[in-house]
Formats: C-alpha cells, sequence, structure tokens
C-alpha cells in the first residue's frame, strides 16, 4: 500500500485560493470599468503588474486616461496613494523627504526627517520624463529595496510599494530620456494608445454629464499582499519556462543565433526580464481564471516585458527596424 500524498491537501487548498482570487480579480475589473473605458488590455497588464509586485511604466500622449487610470487602482486595490508632478525643477528631496533642524522648548536641537510623497503605497508618478534624470534616479532605490536612504539615514517603505509612472513619448517637447538602469526597474512598459470610436462615445457621454460613475475598493492592502503570494505559488510547467528562457537569451546579442539581434540590437535584456516575465505570466493566467500559464501567455507579455530592456544600434535606427519587430522574431520560434 503506497503512501498518501501529502502534498494533494496543499495543492487542493491551493486552487480554492486561486479560484477565489479569480472571482475577486473579476470584480475588480469590473470596477474599473466603470471609469476606464475602451482601455481592457491597458487595465489588464496594469493589474497584471500589480499582482506580479512590480512597477509599470504606462507611455502615451496626453489626454489618454493614464493618470485616471492610476488613481483608480489605487482606489479599487484599497492602497494608499501619493501623486507626484515631475517638473524640470523638481529635486531629490521633493520626492523622497528631507531632514529638518528643530529645537525643543529646552533650547536642544535635533534633526527630524520629514517623509516625502515617496512613503505610500501606490506612487503616481505623472509625465516622470519632465524632471532631470538626476530626480529621476531618485527613484531607484525606492523601486527595487522599497526603502530610500537620506542624510546616511535608511527609511524603509509602507508595504506593498508600487511605482505607476506616466510617461510622455520622447517626441513631445521638454521631456528626459529614463536612464536604462531605472528603466530596467519597471517590471512593463505599457502603451497607451487611442481609444476605439464606440469608447471615444461611451468616453463622451460618461464624463460630461451631470453625475459620473465611481469605481468602489474590492481589495485592501493586506489582500493584495496576499494575492501577490498566491501568484508566487502559481505553478509554472516546463515548456513555459523554456520559452522563457529562449526568447530572453535569444535578445542578447551575446547570447543569440537570430540574425536580427546580431545586426541591429546593442543590448539585450537582463536576468531581470525572466523574473519579470515568470511572475507576469502567472499573474495573467489568474486574471483570466486559469490555474496555470501558459506559452501564450509568454507570447502575450514579451512586448510590454521586453520593449523597454533592449536598445537598437545606429544601423537599425538608420534602416527605420523597430523594438516590436525585433521582438516579434524573437518569439516566432515559440509560437
Amino acid at each position: 500500500m503506497s503512501p498518501p500524498d501529502a502534498s494533494a491537501p496543499e495543492q487542493e487548498d491551493l486552487v480554492v485560493e486561486i479560484e477565489k482570487l479569480g472571482d475577486r480579480l473579476a470584480a475588480a475589473r469590473a470596477s474599473i470599468g466603470k471609469v476606464i473605458f475602451g482601455q481592457t488590455h491597458v487595465v489588464d497588464l496594469s493589474l497584471t503588474t500589480l499582482l506580479s509586485g512590480g512597477h509599470a511604466l504606462l507611455i502615451g500622449v496626453p489626454g489618454l486616461g493614464k493618470t485616471r487610470l492610476v488613481e483608480t487602482m489605487g482606489l479599487v486595490l484599497g492602497l494608499e496613494d501619493s501623486r507626484i508632478q515631475f517638473t524640470p525643477d523638481l529635486m531629490p528631496a521633493d520626492i523622497l523627504g528631507s531632514e529638518v533642524l528643530e529645537e525643543s522648548e529646552s533650547g536642544r536641537r535635533s534633526f527630524r526627517f520629514l517623509e516625502g510623497p515617496v512613503f505610500c503605497q501606490v506612487l503616481l508618478a505623472d509625465e516622470i520624463n519632465r524632471a532631470s534624470p538626476r530626480t529621476q534616479s531618485a527613484l531607484l532605490q525606492a523601486m527595487q529595496e522599497h526603502r530610500v536612504s537620506v542624510a546616511g539615514q535608511s527609511h524603509e517603505l509602507p508595504k506593498p510599494f508600487h511605482v505607476l509612472a506616466t510617461q510622455n513619448p520622447l517626441e513631445l517637447e521638454g521631456t528626459y530620456p529614463l536612464p536604462e538602469a531605472q528603466l530596467d526597474r519597471f517590471l512593463m512598459e505599457i502603451d497607451v494608445g487611442y481609444p476605439e470610436e464606440d469608447a471615444e462615445r461611451e468616453i463622451m457621454l460618461a464624463t460630461t454629464g451631470v453625475s459620473e460613475a465611481k469605481a468602489e475598493a474590492i481589495f485592501t492592502a493586506d489582500e493584495l499582499i496576499a494575492a501577490q503570494r498566491v501568484v508566487r505559488s502559481v505553478p509554472v510547467g516546463e515548456r513555459v519556462v523554456e520559452a522563457i528562457l529562449r526568447i530572453v537569451r535569444a535578445g542578447r546579442p551575446e547570447t543569440s543565433e537570430v540574425p536580427d539581434v546580431l545586426n541591429h540590437v546593442s543590448w539585450g535584456p537582463g536576468p531581470r526580464a525572466s523574473q519579470a516575465m515568470m511572475l507576469a505570466c502567472r499573474a495573467r493566467a489568474l486574471i483570466d481564471g486559469r490555474l496555470a500559464p501558459s506559452v501564450d501567455d509568454v507570447l502575450a507579455l514579451a512586448n510590454p516585458v521586453l520593449r523597454h530592456r533592449m536598445a537598437l544600434n545606429f544601423a537599425a535606427r538608420a534602416e527605420g527596424i523597430t523594438i516590436d519587430q525585433i521582438i516579434y522574431r524573437l518569439c516566432e520560434p515559440v509560437r
């Protein structure tokens, strides 16, 4: 007689947790949909990012609802939010906080740390590329280590901590490209495009009347942290793991055999891209109500996960080659 499988109850409990989380995520999507129209793909990618415990960079021209989307996500997920409007004169201390000299009633002087707006659970970094590279880099430590150092002292940030940054296309006047090290901290780069005609009609009618629909909170911060733990528990098949490795490693000129990469890419995605893809595939499966990710998830997420982690060389720009075309070539052997 074979011994009982001790892992079976654990697997059953995980299935129940995943199914419950799937229902909550469906409710969250519906709540966001009351306010955000015609951007289902963008909403799903943003939710995927937060479920994965990462940060997102939303790129699009002004007026597409990027700021409204971030504010709505914070409300629905029960997160304490803060907003920073990035401008050319913004300084790092305006983001992180600073120490001030105080004098007590007894005349004793001491420094006290005043927290900046980064001390929140979801930070809306609005038009992040309007600030100088020095100020943009003030978020580097916060995004990676979830703490900041000011005047030699380390200060922990609240949990969970997410940065949802909006960025104008670089072609617009008065913008600065983000440093490569900071771009790599974003789990995804999400393109926000113009809405379809029906969605724009709905936006026009719903937002110009006497009253507007409002989203409602579905999660709390603690429940989101628990959901992120569930995401990390989702099993991933070997085929999905191999697909991730094959695509990411093929994007590096040093390890690639793809002609387009060898001829047109100056540097490719690092190991953080593989980690991001693994987490995002799990989260995407849960949002779709599935118990495990598939290769289709890898293909769907390749663009937003890899696009900002690769750079074209001069020859590619001269020939009109785009990063999206390169990523499509990377995915072809896996399709």
